[in-house]
């Protein structure tokens, strides 16, 4: 936490700033290139894009060598906004997702790591506030500027083509490739128990043991299933929910008990019943 669906809800909230002017920035120098402030200070945002679980805010200032143009935007160097496990981002003072389900309730002025103020200027109850505020308590999260980001194919829109160019050849057990961004990027841990669950596969089967049948049912279930969690309000919105993960609880689907294990350093939930 948070996945590329947080990263995805605080881009479209973002959008709202494009062709705004960056009139002030400050950043924690503990996690953000030097010269930063700088940089963006008078510059325009001509785009709001993410790549898997990074939301990147694209300006007019010049793209440096190896950057990735803006995804539908003007190509310009971009701000990245890296928000580790306990980020947060608040708009115009108001943060789109209120609280971080594994992350701290308060918010503290010193757990500050970014904060722009633009023309025209943001104001909540008739008082200035920052335009984009980034809030983290454990600071694991990180700022860069026009850093290259190599990710494999967006998990929101994954077809089974790609998921299997993805997975060719790969003996690594599925929850743990699908939580690798190089393989499929915006999958946390979360969302990959949560498709591996919508298509009845077990978190250690080896990638190149699956038929070609689940790999297809695999990239649907992350193209519905994640727009439907998206809609509902993000990663901790699965059937898989928090409470049933603490337990662990029964499944949803057929009543079993689900079991618990670790892969790769990671939790993973799965039913022993319907998942094979």
């Amino acid at each position: 936490m948070p996945e590329g669906l947080e990263a995805e809800i605080w881009r479209r909230a973002a959008s709202v700033l494009v062709g705004r002017r960056i009139t002030d920035v400050w950043c924690d120098p503990r996690i953000s290139p030097f010269g930063l402030e700088e940089m963006l200070r008078g510059a325009r945002i001509d785009g709001v894009d993410r790549i898997g679980k990074v939301v990147r805010v694209v300006t007019d200032r010049p793209a440096l060598d190896g950057g990735v143009p803006g995804a539908g935007s003007s190509g310009g160097g971009a701000l990245g906004l890296h928000f580790g496990m306990t980020g947060r981002l608040e708009i115009d003072g108001i943060a789109p997702i209120p609280r971080l389900e594994y992350a701290s309730g308060a918010d503290r002025p010193e757990w500050d790591r970014l904060r722009v103020s633009t023309q025209p200027s943001s104001m909540l109850d008739g008082n200035a506030v920052p335009a984009l505020r980034m809030n983290d308590p454990r600071r694991l999260g990180r700022l860069s500027f026009d850093e290259p980001i190599t990710v494999g194919p967006d998990a929101l829109g994954l077809t089974a083509r790609q998921l299997r160019l993805a997975l060719d050849g790969r003996t690594a057990r599925i929850k743990t490739l699908l939580l690798d961004q190089s393989v499929v990027a915006g999958l946390g841990n979360l969302c990959a128990d949560e498709v591996l669950f919508t298509a009845g596969i077990a978190p250690h089967r080896r990638a190149d043991e699956l038929a070609r049948s689940e790999v297809t049912g695999l990239a649907r279930a992350c193209r519905h299933r994640l727009r439907s969690m998206l809609a509902a309000g993000g990663s901790t919105h699965g059937v898989l929910s928090p409470a049933l993960r603490v337990g662990p609880g029964t499944c949803p689907r057929d009543g079993t008990p689900l079991a618990r294990t670790t892969l790769g350093g990671r939790t993973a939930v799965w039913c022993p019943d319907h998942q094979s």
